[in-house]
């Protein structure tokens, strides 16, 4: 290495710890639920306002209740609500019921829900695009659609992850200012726009947040008639709206004049509204729709519900209940936050559950929570739990389930097996039957550490998971020389004073170093499956946290004080929390690269095929080293020619990579870390491959609200 290599590897650090820090700061999590800023007084006057209406709206719910609806302990601890009850919107009559296949959904040339179809593989049967022509890949087409927000104005900092659908000859996308797009796929030119009125506003989320749009369509439209397909957006405040697919006119029928206000059914803790950022799962004429909250402020939140509506009409059809009713006045959220999956042949739909209210402390919820931190599996007609299976027992990590699992039939010991494969923070791939739930691969309880907080009772053992191998090591990876010797020692003094015993060592006050933290191992984009040869690929986090404890009574003393960054209330315990990742003075990682990596895995052995560090931070021409990888947010598509097409990374560029090997092949500069998901679709007999490239502030500074497609040449 040269002195000038020298030099400009110490430069890049530099801004690239600069940056990490800066970003610490702002947003510590990957968590839908997580990063409010402490101090935001906007939420204290919404409750106030909120709580007076709120309680109309209870007694009237209350009544309504009684009367209409009937409530049904079902599996496990949970709960399911029946009947039209407390929604009432003026919606007509509800659908009939329907029999057969989304046929729209099954096409292999759409993209047609977030996740590519149901089951969450993320695979296109288009082979257009191959390992030996991706080179020629040029860009065909690009839009913005300016529903973009740098944070400096009123408007808070826009994080757009909005994977683009492809269905009905039409691109559609979601802003996260909650508007409605559709584009010709072909040319990227405008057909129509829609804009509900929604308050642009942090209600509970620091940034204006969106990943998209569902779509639904009739199972026999009629020509001519309004809405037999349609579109769906949702917002910030809980509003879920529906608009004619070809027009983008508000379908009258959907709720009152097009919009069903899901806020209505927030009648239980009811502090914030119940935000909706991921677009709902359609299947047989029926939204299923989770939502996201702010659990890491206080003890107490809008407990866990998924609600099914007709997707026609709007009405309520069932309501499911993750807690049970004893424990909602001391916790809450245990909500689905990610997306979902669906098994179309068994009407059986896969849920990921997050966490209980607060994160980091449990002393006031320490009786056995089986649905918290799960993967539950609910019959659709119903809501009745089918299986479910805890992940983490007594979750005070923030150790959310975070991304739909991924459903394929694999082949094993001579039997093909109906598998799914779970991705999850704490850095486990749980590969279960999915008809019983049962492991594929053995789950075995260990013993874990006890907690040392007053009042805390951390559960004895948790399930760890071998094979395949988990995506993250074991053991954090050690201090970094580097950033030591920058530090002047700062990092080894540093983890001296910090507990540490493994994977979940319980957060305390004197500091506990958490690998991995909140923010994964895996995150909320999970992995991607080529169903025909059971590789199941996924990008993952490498970064170190410190979790604090910090008792009541000097929490106080601190907030008076006015001392801000990372600290959060979880009000009404015993202890306050601070989030900090592992930093030195000079914002550099304590601890050793790679700090992100894209994997393979053939599911029929579990063997990892390959794990190789993915993507680069680069910075006014200063390059990261390749081998140190970056954080990545977003998900792999696979093809069946055997691609990779991903964004995700720190470094502003998305990528194709080899199946086979992990070798790139292929990369492209955009405006900014594209942290949705690809669409892969076809047009015209031409294969496009379209990202959203939105950022998000937990990788760097930098939004955009650029649109994408990538083709080969004419």
């Amino acid at each position: 290495m040269t002195r000038q290599d020298v030099i400009t590897l110490f430069s890049s650090l530099l801004l690239a710890g600069a940056i990490g820090y800066a970003q610490a700061q702002e947003a510590p999590s990957t968590d839908e639920e997580g990063g409010q800023p402490q101090g935001i007084t906007e939420t204290q006057d919404d409750e106030s306002e909120q709580d007076a209406s709120d309680d109309e709206a209870q007694a009237d719910q209350d009544a309504d209740d009684s009367e209409e609806s009937s409530v049904t302990p079902t599996g496990p601890g949970g709960r399911v609500e029946t009947g039209p009850a407390g929604d009432a919107p003026d919606g007509g009559e509800p659908s009939p019921p329907r029999t057969g296949p989304d046929a729209w959904m099954e096409s292999p040339d759409s993209w047609a829900t977030f996740n590519g179809d149901l089951r969450a593989q993320k695979y296109t049967p288009a082979d257009q695009i191959t390992p030996e022509n991706v080179g020629e890949l040029e860009p065909a087409w690009e839009y913005h659609t300016g529903d973009v927000a740098d944070g400096s104005d009123e408007i808070p900092m826009s994080v757009w992850s909005a994977t683009p659908l492809f269905v009905n000859d039409t691109l559609y996308l979601g802003t996260p200012f909650y508007r409605i797009i559709a584009l010709d796929p072909g040319s990227g030119e405008e057909k129509w726009t829609f804009a509900p009125e929604a308050p642009l506003e942090a209600l509970t989320q620091p940034n204006m947040k969106g990943r998209g749009v569902a779509y639904w369509e009739a199972d026999e439209p009629r020509a001519g008639e309004a809405c037999e397909k349609r579109v769906y957006v949702g917002t910030m405040d809980a509003k879920l709206y529906g608009v004619d697919a070809d027009t983008g006119e508000p379908c009258a029928d959907f709720g009152d004049g097009g919009m069903v206000d899901v806020n209505q059914w927030n009648t239980v803790n009811d502090k914030w509204p119940l935000s909706l950022f991921q677009p709902p799962t359609v299947y047989n004429d029926t939204l299923f729709l989770g939502w996201a909250g702010k659990d890491w402020e206080d003890a107490v939140a809008p407990p866990g519900t998924v609600f099914a509506l007709d997707a026609r009409t709007g009405e309520r059809k069932w309501t499911f209940h993750a807690l049970p009713e004893e424990v909602v006045e001391r916790t809450g959220t245990a909500n689905v936050w990610a997306s979902m999956s669906l098994d179309p042949e068994s009407g059986l739909l896969y849920i990921p559950i997050s966490s209980p209210s607060p994160n980091y402390y449990g002393g006031e919820r320490t009786e056995e929570l089986p649905l918290a931190t799960s993967v539950t599996a609910l019959d659709t007609e119903t809501g009745e739990v089918v299986w479910s299976r805890q992940l983490v027992h007594h979750d005070i990590w923030d150790y959310d389930t975070v991304a739909p699992p991924t459903l394929v039939d694999i082949e094993k010991d001579g039997e093909t097996v109906p598998a799914l494969v779970q991705p999850s923070k704490q850095g486990f791939l749980f590969v279960l039957n999915r008809e019983t739930g049962e492991p594929v691969y053995p789950i075995e309880e260990r013993e874990v550490p006890a907690s040392d907080a007053e009042g805390e009772q951390a559960a004895p053992t948790q399930p760890f998971v071998d094979v395949p191998e988990p995506v993250i090591p074991d053991e954090w990876p050690g201090i970094s020389k580097l950033a030591d010797i920058v530090g002047l020692g700062e990092c080894s003094r540093k983890a001296e004073g910090l507990r540490y015993e493994g994977r979940f060592t319980p957060p305390s006050v004197e500091g506990t170093l958490a690998y991995p933290p909140t923010t994964g191992g895996s995150q909320w984009g999970g992995g991607a499956v080529d169903p025909e040869s059971g590789v199941f690929v996924i990008n993952s986090n490498s970064v170190v946290q410190i979790y604090r404890l910090i008792p009541r009574d000097e929490y106080e003393q601190r907030e008076q004080s006015g001392e801000t960054g990372g600290y959060y209330a979880q009000g009404d315990t015993a202890y306050g929390f601070q989030l900090e990742t592992f930093l030195n003075w000079a914002g550099m990682p304590c601890w050793k690269p790679p700090y992100g990596t894209l994997a393979a895995y053939d599911l029929t052995t579990g063997e990892r095929l390959w794990n190789e560090p993915f993507g680069q931070v680069q910075k006014h021409g200063f390059y990261m080293p390749e081998s140190w990888g970056s954080v990545t947010i977003g998900a792999p598509v696979i093809t069946r020619s055997g691609l990779i097409f991903i964004g995700a990374s720190m470094d502003s560029r998305v990528r194709a990579i080899d199946l086979e090997s992990g070798e790139v092949l292929w990369k492209h500069l955009v405006d900014a870390p594209a942290v949705s998901m690809p669409a892969v679709y076809t047009y015209q007999g031409k294969q496009y491959v379209t990202f959203a490239v939105g950022g998000n502030s937990i990788l760097l500074p930098k939004v955009s609200d650029q649109v994408i497609a990538f083709a080969l040449p004419d």
